[in-house]
Parts: structure tokens; C-alpha cells; sequence
């Protein structure tokens, strides 16, 4: 009894009552942005279905809003106010947003889109509700698919980083192999490293699972960053050994590399990436602990 008293007071502003949100102005704002962007959010949610590289959309919105949810007792105690600045921010989203349909560019129309939102949230609530809404706001971005012209100038560089890699992991076990480009020529069949196999696709999932798991697996804020960070050798090195692995396969049965079996590797790649970056946590929060007590 004396556990929930404890959290029920810490639910609560110094005064002893519960501030009440504007619900009513969050209600409407709500689904007039539901209704504004409803276009922009069909044809998100149709990508995130046909995309691979965006399968991991569909949990952004939900983890956000989970997290919206566990924050609920301190928004509660905090004073809730209207800043005009969020007023701004809306009129500015839905500048761009216009902008961007008549120019057919998606990106801005999806980024209006959140700006949109994080100005209803500072109209509506204020700036220090706003703050502690800060990180799922944030989260939000990784719903957003990269731009065409960034995801190339991205991928193609990872494909040659992960095609010189593998061919010298190759040449190291025995297997003789010739790399032009992201091509890798084996003895028995040509291997093309592709841009599913460039480590985007892990590099952009991992990447919101790292900041998602370091919210709710450490109190330090610090680790959000070095967590993220950390997902780029962690992708790169993890698809690179795909491509080996595919090329060891290949020279055994060509069957294991293509089809169902590549798709499988992929997928246990990623489990295999997702266990480095925990097993990456422990070590940081390892040698923090005994930096700590030295110091």
C-alpha cells in the first residue's frame, strides 16, 4: 500500500492535484492532422508494407506511443500552457507540406508531418511538456524512409565496403575470388553485392532499436548516443560477413544463397548484430563502472 501511495504522489504536481491536460484542444488537434495528413500517412504505411528496407515502421508510432504512456504521471505535474511558437510550427508544416505535394517530394511532405505534430504538442501543451516529449517526438523520424538520392549516395559506398571485406575474408579461407566493384567473381558462379545486402537496411532498424533499447535498459542519457553510434561498424561488419558467409554457401550449394536461405541469413545476421550492440552495452557500462570507482 505504501509502494502505490508513493507513485501515485509522484504522479502529482506540489499542490496535491493532478493538473488536467487540455484534452478536449489535444483531441481536435489530433484528428485534424489525422485528417489534414491522411494522404501523407496512406501512401508512409503503404511503403512500410512493401518496403523492406521500412518494415520496421510500423512499430515506430507504437513504441513512441508507449513511451508517451509511461511518461503520463510527469506530464500530469507539469503546468500546462499555450506557446504560439507551436502555432508557427504548424503553419509551417503545413507550408511545406503543400510545397512538397506540388513538387511530388516525399520526404517533405512526410517531415511536415512531425514538425507539424511537435508544434501541436508546444501549442497545446506547452514547452516543458514538449521537453519531456522530446525523445518519442524523436523516434518518429525513423518512420520516415531516407530520400532516393541520399539512400543512393549511402548504399553504394557500403556495397564496395562490404564486397572488399568479404573478398579478403574469402581469399584469408582458401576460396579464390576476383571483386570488380560490388561484383565478386568466385570459381564457380559470379556473386553481385546488391543494396539489400549493403547494410542499410539492418543499419536503419538497428539503429532505432538501439535508442530504444538504451531508453528502457539504461538510466543514462549519454548511452542513447554511444549506442547509436556504435550501430554503424556494427551493420557494416554484420553484412559483410552475410556476403562471406553467402559466398562460402555458394561454392557448396548455390541454392543457399539465393531465395528463402538469403532471406534467412538476413534476418539471423540481424539477431546476430542486435546480440554485438547488447553485448556492446554491457561492455561501455562495464568499463564506466570501473572508471567510476577509480574515480
Amino acid at each position: 500500500m505504501a509502494s502505490i501511495a508513493e507513485n501515485r504522489s509522484e504522479a502529482r504536481p506540489p499542490g496535491g492535484r493532478e493538473r488536467q491536460l487540455p484534452w478536449s484542444a489535444i483531441i481536435w488537434t489530433g484528428l485534424l492532422l489525422a485528417l489534414c495528413y491522411a494522404p501523407v500517412l496512406a501512401r508512409l504505411i503503404r511503403q512500410w508494407a512493401s518496403d523492406d528496407d521500412m518494415g520496421h515502421g510500423f512499430f515506430v508510432p507504437v513504441v513512441a506511443g508507449y513511451i508517451v504512456w509511461r511518461l503520463r504521471g510527469e506530464l500530469m505535474a507539469e503546468p500546462v500552457s499555450t506557446n504560439w511558437w507551436g502555432l508557427a510550427l504548424v503553419l509551417y508544416g503545413a507550408l511545406q507540406v503543400t510545397v512538397a505535394t506540388l513538387a511530388a517530394e516525399l520526404f517533405l511532405a512526410r517531415t511536415a508531418l512531425i514538425i507539424s505534430l511537435v508544434g501541436a504538442v508546444l501549442f497545446t501543451c506547452g514547452t516543458r511538456c514538449t521537453r519531456k516529449l522530446a525523445f518519442p517526438l524523436f523516434l518518429l523520424v525513423f518512420m520516415v524512409p531516407i530520400p532516393a538520392i541520399v539512400y543512393t549516395q549511402i548504399t553504394f559506398p557500403l556495397q564496395l565496403l562490404a564486397s572488399r571485406v568479404a573478398e579478403v575474408a574469402l581469399g584469408l579461407i582458401g576460396i579464390p575470388v576476383m571483386r570488380d566493384g560490388n561484383i565478386l567473381e568466385l570459381p564457380s558462379q559470379r556473386l553481385s553485392v546488391v543494396e539489400a545486402c549493403s547494410g542499410i537496411r539492418s543499419l536503419l532498424s538497428l539503429g532505432f532499436l538501439s535508442l530504444v533499447y538504451a531508453y528502457f535498459f539504461d538510466e543514462k542519457r549519454w548511452m542513447r548516443p554511444v549506442l547509436f553510434i556504435a550501430t554503424v561498424p556494427i551493420a557494416i561488419v554484420a553484412n559483410a560477413f552475410r556476403v562471406t558467409l553467402s559466398g562460402i554457401l555458394s561454392e557448396y550449394k548455390r541454392e543457399l544463397a539465393e531465395g528463402f536461405s538469403h532471406a534467412v541469413s538476413g534476418w539471423v545476421i540481424f539477431m546476430v548484430a542486435l546480440a554485438i550492440l547488447v553485448a556492446f552495452h554491457h561492455f561501455v557500462n562495464a568499463v564506466y563502472r570501473r572508471w567510476h570507482a577509480r574515480g
